[in-house]
């Protein structure tokens, strides 16, 4: 059963994306109550359901014959290989595809108890049940049919990876972008309410200073009030330009932000991953996914 040649294994690796991606797809979309591609590809395929099943296919054929050593071998084989997919996709992407951190007994967001049993469980049921039918198709086909269907699949396969590879990475790119310029559009606030505070706080300690002034020496308060008239005039003049630049400033920041937030290909890749997660960018993120929702509900208005 187990005893494939190389090409039977790159073919069960793409049926098995297939199914990885009717499972996915059905499962978020009932979720979300609207269709879901989900996915890193724009493809039908999920490749990391089909190196698990080729992953859970290897690791069962040292003990086939005992369903629970087939069991634990699909739970710590099929846990690793997410784990450490997880984390290389964040790691890389900057965004969590997948997030079990509200789930309980989770690490890191990567893996959890529940997701980890169920693959064990899933295991047995792929190499007891669902392999069968699957190696019978395969093995029955003709070689030079199968060779003609796998170079079909594999150039528009590769082909989507290398594109999503770099939607996902022009998305990081974004996220880092737009958190870089939150943290300027912050800091112009910041700015900008220190320089009206400074603006407010002039304005009343020169008007106790010509109180103080009156009571004492009106004249010669009068003579110096008109040098210091113009003083203030002109550092009033300079912090009013300072105040009008930053809000230049200020408006070109927020336009980048929003052109940071408005790309298609980031929003289809958010709308393919709804409960894509950062913690490096967890606001960028956010900010990103409201900007695609508040499109989404212009578009069906």
């Amino acid at each position: 059963m187990y005893t494939y040649a190389w090409y039977h294994w790159l073919t069960f690796f793409y049926i098995y994306c297939f199914f990885g991606w009717i499972f996915e797809s059905a499962y978020v979309s009932l979720r979300e109550r609207r269709f879901v591609n989900r996915g890193f590809l724009r493809m039908p395929m999920l490749p990391l359901y089909g190196t698990g099943a080729v992953m859970m296919l290897w690791v069962s054929l040292p003990v086939k014959d005992n369903l629970l050593l087939v069991y634990l071998s699909g739970v710590i084989a099929a846990t690793l290989l997410e784990y450490v997919t997880g984390y290389v996709m964040e790691l890389l992407f900057k965004v969590r595809y997948w997030d079990y951190s509200d789930q309980k007994y989770n690490l890191n967001g990567y893996i959890c108890l529940s997701s980890s049993i169920a693959w064990g469980f899933l295991t047995i049921l792929m190499t007891e049940v669902i392999h069968r039918p699957v190696e019978h198709f395969v093995l029955s086909l003709n070689p030079v049919l199968e060779w003609s269907i796998l170079a079909f699949i594999t150039v528009p396969f590769l082909s989507d990876i290398i594109q999503s590879t770099r939607d996902a990475l022009d998305l990081a790119r974004a996220l880092e972008a737009a958190t870089k310029l939150r943290g300027e559009l912050d800091e112009l606030q910041v700015q900008i309410a220190l320089l009206k505070a400074e603006l407010s706080q002039d304005i009343q300690e020169r008007r106790e200073e010509q109180e103080e002034r009156l009571q004492s020496f009106r004249q010669e308060l009068l003579e110096f009030h008109e040098t210091q008239k113009e003083e203030r005039r002109l550092r009033r003049k300079n912090q009013e330009e300072r105040l009008h630049a930053l809000n230049d400033i200020l408006s070109e920041k927020t336009a980048a932000l929003r052109q940071q937030l408005a790309s298609r290909r980031r929003r289809n890749i958010l709308r393919r991953n709804p409960s894509a997660a950062s913690r490096q960018f967890a606001a960028a993120l956010k900010e990103l996914k409201e900007s695609f929702e508040e499109h989404t509900s212009r578009k069906w208005l």
